[in-house]
């Protein structure tokens, strides 16, 4: 089964990560695909708008897949390297991205869910949104980015959120600037299916 799905929609570019059971953990190949998809639906002019999802109901994305780059540390390998390179190129991609990307931010986003949403256009959270930089707990930076956008945050509320790795609702994503609009999560589908047809 593939670990993230592609197909158009109308004028709509659905990206489906495609691991629930793992919460939708990206991995290397997972992050090369969506590279390689969202950079050919740049030029395609019958796309013109893309989304981003999860699969399951347990949320978007719970970030990079850890027991995979356990894996290949044990194995002295090259892959989680490959993989963070891969990442940074899609997360800034996804930042400049030149038509309207639209991530549902539906339940758990952390780490690399971050990553590829809220460098997006047009984020959108639900009252079942969890998001934050768990990586801070074991001393790392926020990833993916974490840092230039919690820079942005009001006041101190991003130094915050950076330090403790607390997972913050969809109403402190917004307040945040980690996302633009708040949607109830059962109304996703018929939003979804509404962009099929937006221009």
């Amino acid at each position: 089964m593939a670990e993230v799905l592609f197909e158009k929609r109308g004028h709509l570019g659905v990206v489906t990560l495609n691991r629930p059971q793992a919460v939708n953990a990206l991995t290397s190949g997972m992050v090369h695909a969506m590279l390689e998809q969202l950079t050919a639906w740049a030029d395609d002019d019958a796309v013109k708008t893309v989304l981003v999802r999860g699969a399951g109901d347990r949320g978007l994305c719970a970030g990079g897949d850890i027991v995979a780059i356990y894996d290949d540390m044990l194995r002295h390998g090259d892959q989680t390297a490959d993989f963070w390179a891969a990442e940074y190129r899609l997360n800034s991609l996804i930042s400049r991205y030149p038509k309207p990307y639209v991530a549902f931010m539906d339940g758990l986003v952390l780490g690399g869910g971050v990553g590829i949403s809220a460098h997006g256009s047009v984020r959108v959270v639900t009252e079942r949104t969890r998001t934050g930089m768990p990586e801070t707990t074991i001393g790392f930076v926020p990833d993916v980015g974490g840092t230039l956008l919690l820079s942005r945050s009001p006041g101190e509320s991003g130094t915050h959120a950076a330090l403790t790795g607390a997972h913050l609702s969809g109403a402190d994503a917004l307040f945040l600037g980690l996302a633009d609009h708040f949607v109830p999560s059962e109304s996703l589908p018929a939003l979804a299916e509404a962009l099929e047809s937006s221009t």
